[in-house]
């Protein structure tokens, strides 16, 4: 039994190499995919043919050149049959979208939550937006084969469960759980769920739908909002830490006897970038819109507390250059749409601080995914997960 599973497995392992291949350097011949895995061309040939077959894949008619002798047929990963679905649970609402195995969104659909911010009706009402794109995808040539949900705060992958969400006010949530029940016996049943914190996805977004394949340098998403997480990724895989809180440096301090922050401590970076430290008290719900109209209306103080903003944030780039010598920092969430009030006063900040010691700033640009990232992260974190069958992590089927 266990030389059986082992073959299961070397073969699935095969498979998915084929497509990561092709996800990266797409247009590769079999032969040129029997080189560069290692594999004879016969495996190759074999396993491509279950893959096309199965919608990972397609081929495409060679270009006729004038030159003599059989030409290689090119492969590519198919964006048009196999779906996956990512879904961000927020604390302004529920996103949905449905995307191509290469990153093209479908569909997308969006709820608001109530003030109350229930995590029970927000989970149902991420499972209605989810059978909603699944009902409009045109079935049967498109097949969903996985699911992802973006969570804010600390997650435990492999139990799908969120410790902590301060913003939310939740607290050790069953979140995958709930979510495979609203889902039991519907059109997902049988679709693996996987759940990961918001951050944390929307770096394997980056990371599998932005060019970020096969980079040895951390990959850093930082997301800004009213609240401050990073999603990092070193050599290809998701550092999540012992217990699945690595990443929430928005509660790192950054000033002792600083402002209080929603976790209880004070100085902390949410506290002293979040949209708290922009907004009066009692004003966060309004988020980065309200920010703008201060600004535009030249409220007093606005500009001050914007650029303020912004230079703790140099200060948490640079404290994460330092110790993550990442090759990449990816700026997303709400707070990246003030622009240049925002962000140019932390690129002052973070250039001073490498001028001092003599160093080189990390490379820092902006999500080119905008208001979807996490969610197309989400859908990031199913392909992931799917394709890398050595890298346990948590998987939900949806029973029946």
């Amino acid at each position: 039994m266990q030389l059986i599973a082992d073959q299961h497995l070397l073969k699935d392992l095969n498979r998915m190499a084929i497509v990561r291949q092709l996800s990266a350097w797409p247009g590769q011949s079999r032969a040129a995919l029997a080189e560069a895995l290692q594999l004879t061309k016969s495996t190759v040939s074999a396993l491509v043919k279950e893959l096309l077959a199965e919608g990972w894949l397609l081929e495409r008619e060679v270009v006729a050149t004038g030159e003599l002798g059989r030409r290689p047929t090119p492969l590519f990963v198919d964006p048009g049959r196999l779906v996956l679905l990512g879904a961000e649970v927020g604390v302004d609402g529920v996103q949905v979208v449905a995307t191509s195995l290469t990153g093209d969104v479908l569909a997308r659909a969006r709820s608001p939550l109530d003030a109350a911010r229930d995590p029970h009706l927000a989970l149902v009402r991420a499972a209605k937006l989810l059978l909603q794109l699944h009902a409009r995808l045109d079935t049967p040539a498109q097949r969903v084969i996985g699911i992802g949900l973006g969570l804010p705060g600390g997650v435990d992958e492999q139990r799908g469960h969120l410790h902590f969400a301060h913003n939310l006010g939740w607290r050790d949530l069953p979140a995958g759980t709930l979510l495979v029940e609203h889902l039991r016996a519907t059109g997902l049943q049988g679709v693996p769920l996987f759940v990961q914190n918001d951050a944390d996805v929307a770096a394997l977004g980056e990371l599998e739908f932005g060019g970020g394949e096969g980079a040895s340098d951390p990959l850093i998403y930082l997301s800004l909002g009213l609240g401050v997480g990073a999603g990092i990724v070193v050599d290809d895989r998701l550092l999540t830490g012992a217990h699945g809180l690595a990443g929430e440096v928005g509660h790192m301090t950054l000033e002792i006897d600083g402002p209080r922050c929603s976790c209880g401590r004070r100085g902390c970076a949410e506290a002293m970038i979040g949209f708290r430290a922009m907004l009066p008290a009692g004003d966060e719900a309004g988020g980065a819109a309200a920010i703008q109209r201060r600004l535009q209306t030249r409220q007093p103080g606005s500009t001050e507390a914007v650029a303020s903003a912004g230079n703790y944030l140099g200060l948490l780039l640079g404290n994460l250059g330092a110790a993550y010598d990442p090759g990449r920092i990816v700026l997303g969430g709400a707070a990246v749409e003030l622009g240049a009030p925002f962000l140019e006063a932390a690129f002052r900040t973070l250039e001073s601080l490498a001028a001092a010691a003599g160093a080189v700033p990390p490379t820092v640009t902006v999500s080119r995914f905008g208001a979807d990232a996490v969610a197309v992260g989400a859908a990031a974190l199913a392909r992931y997960r799917l394709t890398r069958p050595l890298i346990a992590a948590g998987r939900l089927a949806v029973a029946a």
